[in-house]
């Protein structure tokens, strides 16, 4: 059957039909005709929904599932529907799993058993053995097996050797490295901000010089050594200059940051709920609005939801005994819609990743493949419950007004709507 898209605003840069409206023919897999009006016969799906608005298939390159080993937070079938129905066409799946995802079998298993879905998934396999930060997994096995990217999730490397060693060795099959940006003996056993909220709250805070100590000790790194070098979830201001100076310089270092440090600051944490509990910590207004305009001028390339379910045991719990970790599949667009234009948006979570980790760009025009999302970028509503699809319901964004409405994706030959 064919999926014929009526009166659809295009968004997408690269394409001739940008911020146009057309009628899109898609057949096989393929878009087949892009025109103003095209009239559907017997066999065509028609599709026709208010306001729609298709753009290139988003791209969400920090989630994490549970499966293997914590399935009871969320399984992959269900984790691939939650993306689906939340725009994304494509996943990158850290290796915070049990066992962690630091062999090539590992890897072969994950993207065998995602096979069937409309969401591609690209596994993000372990830089160390069992991410234990003493000695690297084997990184080019797993990268011959369809890994994309190396990284121990959430966990520094504390030995600067070990980086030198990974980002010299990942040189010999363009391997790119990521690095956690916290320093653990800055951080000791902070939970929080360091600032005003957490000394009213009586939390423990993480200085943001964990952050930046962290940070610099990398680019120094990269620029002894060369490769490239990914910095996700970056919070603060001044990791914003600190990459902004290491671009000038032309080291090749990209950065990405989450929703939730874009729109929540450590002003939310005064109902001690810990929906807000997450690592890195929430920062101030001052590093937020840096933050959004880092994303606008480019400095940061990427905006994940960096999507990590915690099940209920772990969450509904005392504040400082909480796992870090929010849900953010469904929330990423309709949050950050909210402080940022539509372009700078939609190319934060398209082509931009894409092009960090490696990966080729589609482009809406005839004969390309369909890799697509369906959105209204102007329905305006109250986050609750019921938008959240995922098993665990660990979100920040509860009662938070949001902007847009995601009716989900066209990829891999398949139409899946909420």
């Amino acid at each position: 059957m064919r999926t014929l898209l009526k009166n659809a605003r295009i968004i997408d840069v690269s394409s001739p039909f940008h911020n146009q409206i057309k009628d899109i023919l898609i057949h096989n897999g393929y878009i087949k005709k892009i025109a103003d009006s095209i009239l559907p016969s017997r066999e065509d799906n028609e599709i026709v929904l208010e306001n729609l608005h298709v753009s290139c298939g988003w791209f969400d390159t920090s989630v994490s599932l549970g499966e293997p080993g914590y399935e009871e937070r969320e399984t992959l079938s269900n984790g691939l529907q939650v993306a689906a129905k939340s725009g994304f066409t494509s996943i990158a799946l850290n290796a915070n799993t049990n066992p962690v995802i630091d062999t090539k079998s590992d890897v072969e298993y994950l993207i065998h058993k995602a096979h069937n879905s409309g969401v591609k998934l690209y596994p993000i396999a372990a830089l160390t053995q069992k991410s234990e930060g003493k000695e690297l997994a084997e990184l080019f096995d797993m990268q011959q097996s369809g890994a994309i990217a190396f990284a121990d999730y959430n966990k520094p490397i504390v030995d600067d050797n070990l980086m030198k060693i990974a980002l010299l060795y990942a040189q010999n099959f363009d391997g790119l490295i990521l690095s956690f940006p916290k320093n653990n003996s800055i951080a000791g056993e902070g939970i929080v901000n360091e600032g005003i909220n957490s000394t009213k709250l009586g939390l423990k805070g993480i200085p943001a010089l964990s952050e930046h100590i962290q940070i610099a000790r990398d680019l120094f790194l990269l620029e002894y050594t060369g490769g490239k070098l990914h910095i996700p979830t970056i919070t603060t201001a001044k990791s914003v200059n600190l990459i902004k100076e290491a671009k000038k310089k032309g080291l090749k270092v990209t950065c990405s940051v989450t929703a939730h440090h874009l729109t929540l600051t450590d002003n939310n944490l005064n109902g001690f709920d810990s929906s807000f509990k997450t690592s890195p910590p929430l920062r101030t207004v001052k590093d937020i609005k840096a933050l959004q305009k880092a994303v606008k001028s480019g400095v940061i390339d990427i905006i994940t939801s960096d999507h990590n379910p915690i099940d209920i045991e772990h969450k509904k719990v005392e504040f400082s005994e909480a796992k870090d970790g929010v849900i953010g599949l469904e929330s990423l667009f309709t949050t950050t819609n909210t402080v940022l234009d539509l372009e700078t948006l939609i190319a934060s979570i398209t082509y931009k990743p894409r092009a960090v980790f490696g990966l080729n760009s589609t482009h809406i025009k005839e004969n390309s493949k369909a890799d697509l999302t369906l959105f209204n970028p102007d329905k305006e509503f109250i986050f609750n419950n019921e938008h959240i699809l995922s098993t665990s319901k660990n979100s920040p964004f509860i009662n938070k007004k949001c902007k847009g409405e995601v009716y989900g994706i066209y990829a891999n030959e398949k139409l899946i709507l909420k």
